[in-house]
């Protein structure tokens, strides 16, 4: 979220994914541009800081700069569940360095959000041709989405047959980091990247007139204080299926966590 979520991002990746020995890690971006949308030379400072995929969301088109840079990114992902013909993709496949071959999916909810096409169909599509243990060790889904239910009904639907089902969108993170009944981490959202102290994100000031006054007021900025950098931790066995589920959290504020490995 903003340029203090970059910062975050870019000062505890690194350590982080050597600490935990991470074998593929995703990040989304799509409120890296001051807040809304990503542009091409912040996947370039994402990546250098050690993502291999990076997912987006309802804003993945904000800064329309990036719109032709979707077709020329194979690892820069918008919500799989745009109509067909679309630019960009909506999964990639990430290679490890042992060779494993990971799939991450960015799908995008329809409750409080753009009338897209119907996320629960096009994951069944995606699937039929994707299986856990066959084509590919792991599935990861980015599941981009307001309502929790419909995120926890994604997971349900799709246990068993993906690693892990992970929210993104909200901005706080969940406490409610599961295995469910068929093998597949759940967390209904992973946090923000960025400055608590604040609005979702968000200087308090403009969010907080916009509810007493319901009156236009200036642009919502991003708040620009120290960031706290949130994620979610997976480990997955030999048949794709999720093991373990812990949250990461890095920085002031929140009461941190980082998963002992």
């Amino acid at each position: 979220m903003g340029r203090s979520g970059r910062d975050a991002v870019i000062k505890h990746l690194p350590t982080l994914k050597e600490k935990l020995k991470a074998d593929a890690t995703i990040v989304n971006g799509e409120n890296s541009a001051h807040g809304i949308g990503i542009t091409e030379a912040i996947c370039k400072e994402i990546y250098e800081a050690g993502a291999d995929v990076i997912t987006t969301g309802n804003h993945a088109w904000a800064q329309r700069e990036i719109i032709p840079y979707f077709d020329r990114d194979p690892k820069l992902l918008r919500p799989i569940n745009y109509p067909e013909g679309t630019l960009g993709n909506g999964a990639y496949i990430h290679q490890t360095a042992d060779g494993q071959k990971i799939a991450v999916i960015n799908a995008m909810g329809r409750i409080f959000m753009d009338p897209i096409e119907n996320p629960f169909s096009v994951m069944e599509k995606v699937l039929q041709s994707l299986r856990l243990g066959l084509q590919v060790q792991a599935i990861f889904v980015d599941f981009h989405g307001e309502a929790t239910s419909e995120k926890m009904a994604m997971a349900h639907h799709l246990d068993g047959r993906v690693s892990a089902v992970i929210g993104t969108h909200t901005h706080l993170p969940t406490n409610d980091c599961q295995i469910l009944d068929g093998g597949t981490g759940f967390q209904a959202d992973a946090g923000m990247c960025g400055d608590y102290n604040s609005v979702i994100g968000v200087k308090k000031a403009v969010p907080i007139h916009n509810f007493l006054k319901q009156t236009p007021t200036e642009r919502m900025t991003p708040a620009d204080g120290e960031a706290t950098l949130c994620g979610t931790f997976i480990e997955t066995n030999g048949q794709g299926l999720c093991t373990r589920i812990e949250p990461i959290i890095v920085g002031p504020r929140l009461h941190n966590h980082i998963p002992a490995v």
